[in-house]
């Protein structure tokens, strides 16, 4: 999909500009003519640096598509017309990325075509999830109804995420000054202060000879500490792109301490509201799974997922492949056998996924609670090593003179 800058002709001979996104300068002039456009200008469009920039901090945002999705719930629900509810909140809109995208959804819907086909031009800013629930309620004559509940579950997967983020902040915040503070120490302070204590004939402590020694490096070759370290932080990045490499790491994540069973639970959140939704929205079994195998964010259960669609096409039971995994709480497996059994299945996934966003808050409370005595602590080791290895060789040195 490749950005094309055009000028049009309007059927009331009014002179328009804008961009539209397109697989091909061909489908971008037929889209346009479709609309009743005159084509007079039409080219690639290729961004300056300073319009990448300015792009990339104009992107949008998990924030806007939410807000976006609940104007026009809200205004579909009132018997705005679908077009006018579009142009509306193009007008309305902030962020000029939206804005843009929202003016040329409006065009395609009214030349005509569906609005599920018109937000799908834009893959990079609306999620399959969305795309499909607004396609079936199209389908099912209920679109107003289904984006409705589309807003709510994404005001919902908002709010979740935005409370493990702000947990989350605190201890990376701190660690990164602890990383940073703690170079510039290394580097620049100690060599300072062990230089009176290498001048010195006297035994030292193992601790101060090995932050002697550590502050040395520091100082002789910083450059190189900088250098492994970006090297290791772009090795990590290309190996989390390989399957292989995302796969190992997801693994890892569900068995840490303490943030495997918080992930866990965020991944069943996932699952069980996204599955509900689409069901909700009229999308069969297998095809709401495949769409949910994009949207958990773990190649582990992304893994179980597709299994998940094999063992439902040759006619098991949705649970067999998630029995097969320990990663998978007992408690989901046996509410899913019971909604089968019953008939009630998107009423259990909804169980299941509001009993697991009660957990997850309730750990991302402990979470935020046990952080700052544990960040105390660690500072307090630091300084302690730092004060023993120095400033406890120098009072014995002062003590000897």
């Amino acid at each position: 999909m490749a950005t094309y800058k055009y000028r049009v002709r309007t059927e009331s001979g009014q002179i328009q500009a804008g961009m539209v996104d397109a697989p091909t300068m061909d489908d971008a002039g037929a889209a346009l003519e479709e609309r009743g456009y005159e084509v007079l200008v039409l080219e690639a469009f290729k961004p300056k640096v300073a319009d990448q920039a300015l792009n990339f901090l104009n992107r949008v945002k998990p924030k806007d598509i939410v807000v976006m999705s609940r104007t026009l719930s809200v205004m579909v629900s009132a018997a705005v017309p679908l077009v006018d509810a579009l142009k509306n909140i193009a007008n309305t809109t902030e962020n000029p990325k939206l804005k843009s995208i929202m003016i040329d959804v409006a065009g395609e819907v009214e030349s005509g075509a569906r609005l599920s086909d018109a937000f799908e031009r834009h893959p990079k800013t609306f999620s399959s999830f969305f795309i499909n629930m607004i396609r079936s309620g199209e389908t099912s004559g209920q679109l107003e109804e289904v984006l409705s509940y589309l807003a709510d579950q994404q005001e919902k997967d908002y709010d979740l995420t935005s409370k493990i983020k702000g947990a989350l902040i605190y201890p990376a915040f701190i660690l990164s000054a602890l990383v940073v503070v703690g170079f510039i120490m290394m580097t620049f302070v100690v060599p300072k202060l062990t230089e009176i204590l290498e001048e010195a004939d006297m035994e030292l402590p193992v601790t101060t000879k090995i932050l002697i020694a550590v502050s040395g490096f520091f100082e002789s070759y910083w450059y190189l500490v900088i250098f492994i370290a970006v090297v290791a932080v772009l090795v990590f990045r290309v190996w989390m792109k390989t399957p292989g490499g995302k796969l190992l790491f997801d693994k890892m994540l569900l068995r840490a301490p303490i943030f495997g069973r918080l992930f866990s639970s965020i991944y069943v959140v996932r699952f069980t509201r996204s599955f509900a939704t689409l069901i909700h929205g009229g999308v069969d079994q297998v095809g709401a799974l495949e769409i949910v195998s994009s949207i958990v964010g773990n190649q582990v259960w992304k893994k179980m997922v597709f299994e998940t669609i094999q063992e439902v096409n040759e006619g098991n039971s949705l649970i067999t492949s998630f029995q097969r995994n320990k990663t998978v709480p007992t408690m989901m497996n046996q509410m899913i056998a019971v909604g089968e059994e019953t008939g009630r299945l998107q009423e259990v996934l909804n169980r299941v996924a509001d009993f697991y966003k009660r957990e997850v808050d309730n750990m991302v409370a402990n979470l935020v609670t046990l952080i700052e005595p544990i960040v105390m602590i660690l500072l307090g080791v630091a300084v302690g090593v730092m004060v023993s290895a120095i400033l406890l060789p120098m009072y014995n040195l002062s003590n000897a003179v």
